[in-house]
This record gives C-alpha cells, sequence and structure tokens, in this order.
C-alpha cells in the first residue's frame, strides 16, 4: 500500500507481481547456468526446468486478485461494471475524513 491510501479496490483480472512467472523463471534460469558454468559443473536440465515450471505455477498463483485480496492487500475486488459507484462512496467517505498534517518532511533538492 504505498502512499497510505486511504481506499484500495482491484479488479478481479488485477495482477500483483514485480514481474510474471515465465520471466522470473527466465531469469532464474540465467541466473542458475551462470552458477553452474562459473562452478564447472553440469546444469541439470531436468532439474532446471522443474524448477522453472515449479517457480511459474507459485508465481502465477499468487499474483492472482483472489489471492492478494484474501490477504487483505487491498479493500476488496469490485465489479469493474460498478466502479463508478464505488468510487463515488471511496471519495465521499475519504471526503467526510480530516487531513492529517503529514510527521515527516518531502524530499529536499537543492
Amino acid at each position: 500500500r504505498a502512499y497510505d491510501p486511504r481506499f484500495l479496490f482491484t479488479w478481479p483480472n488485477h495482477r500483483i507481481a514485480v514481474m510474471g512467472g515465465e520471466q522470473l523463471a527466465g531469469t532464474l534460469d540465467i541466473i542458475k547456468r551462470e552458477s553452474a558454468r562459473k562452478r564447472g559443473e553440469a546444469v541439470d536440465e531436468k532439474q532446471l526446468e522443474m524448477m522453472k515450471m515449479m517457480i511459474k505455477m507459485q508465481i502465477d498463483k499468487e499474483s492472482d486478485a483472489y489471492f492478494a485480496t484474501a490477504r487483505i492487500w487491498d479493500d476488496g475486488i469490485i465489479d469493474p461494471r460498478q466502479t463508478r459507484d464505488v468510487l463515488g462512496i471511496a471519495l465521499s467517505a475519504a471526503g467526510n475524513r480530516a487531513v492529517e498534517p503529514t510527521t515527516s518532511f518531502g524530499v529536499f533538492r537543492h
């Protein structure tokens, strides 16, 4: 919840991840191969493929909207057709709360 929002709603098709499962599996494949090369070891292709498959499955599962909302990382999944209504209610609720003064300073630039 970067920037401390008052509300954070998502749609059912959203993903929450820095990168997709395929990209992460490919990145780790490169790292494992380079590590094995530096140690002078052979790469076990079968084990590497299994690792890639497991990582892809895990990331695809854990970046799902329902996985995220089940952990209360947001305020819930809304039907995209109800976005205007939910946004209106959220803005009305946010407008009724006092604005809190900042307790820290922003970034100073020269």
